[in-house]
């Protein structure tokens, strides 16, 4: 599914173009997503201006002058501008026409994704309540990681997928973050030390930044708002490559099952 760097490249990919439009028509064709879409929405959405959007771990906000639009992409979901004659196909849910007669049209052939309508100025919702910091933001760093781990007997890698602990570092990005601090995966979230965490969340947020860069990470069919696939696969490290030489010692990376996610580690150059 999207990770934050998807996510983030979408919202790059469409704030340009969005921010000003007023929404002329919103076109509901399937709400049935992971929750049913508000059938009001129409009528809500129906000449607010966009003012704004942003991102808020995995959920992007689409502000405008009568509340928000809060949006997942689930494990297939795409949100994309098309010209308003263009054609509507089988998994096309949900149009927002603008007043500049674009589309911004979401698409989603797994319907896991989800549109929620968020009323009043401030981004309130139960499934944005008790997320932890952003990985980019000035409030996570390897102190904060450190006292958090304290006593956990989870595996780090669990540790900092938790999105109460940090948001956003999903399946790829911990394992490259973890093989290029040099932790073990499976090690205990509490007995990593104050030093390596400082390391370790240098790491993320390194490896964040530069898939965001390069417009994320394709592995199946994800393509950023502007429609163009991301290219930070060329980058990985040890994620898909079980069995493979290790880029940094040549041992062979092992791959096991950590939390139902596929984990793979140098035993050699990840210590415990």
């Amino acid at each position: 599914m999207p990770e934050l760097p998807e996510v983030e490249t979408v919202r790059r990919g469409i704030e340009g173009p969005l921010v000003g439009q007023r929404i002329v028509k919103t076109t509901v064709r399937d709400g049935r997503l992971r929750w049913p879409v508000d059938s009001q929405l129409p009528a809500l959405l129906a000449n607010a201006t966009v003012i704004a959007v942003r991102r808020r771990a995995k959920y992007l906000l689409i502000e405008t002058d009568r509340g928000h639009l809060m949006v997942h992409l689930g494990m297939s979901g795409r949100l994309y501008f098309v010209d308003a004659a263009t054609a509507v196909a089988k998994h096309d849910h949900i149009d927002w026409l603008l007043s500049d007669r674009k589309i911004l049209r979401y698409t989603d052939p797994r319907r896991f994704g989800s549109v929620h309508w968020l009323a009043g100025a401030e981004a309130r919702h139960s499934l944005l309540d008790n997320l932890g910091p952003e990985p980019l933001s000035a409030e996570f760093d390897g102190d904060y990681l450190f006292r958090r781990s304290r006593k956990r007997s989870a595996a780090v890698k669990t540790y900092i997928m938790d999105g109460r602990i940090v948001v956003g570092v999903g399946n790829i990005y911990a394992n490259e973050a973890l093989f290029r601090a040099g932790i073990r995966p499976t090690s205990a979230a509490g007995s990593i030390s104050r030093a390596r965490y400082v390391k370790l969340a240098t790491c993320i947020q390194t490896v964040l930044g530069e898939a965001i860069a390069q417009g994320g990470t394709t592995l199946k069919d994800f393509l950023g708002g502007d429609g163009k696939p991301g290219y930070f696969k060329q980058e990985l490290a040890v994620y898909g490559r079980g069995g493979l030489p290790c880029p940094g010692c040549q041992a062979t990376l092992l791959e096991l099952r950590l939390g139902q996610r596929a984990t793979v580690f140098c035993k050699r150059c990840q210590r415990p």
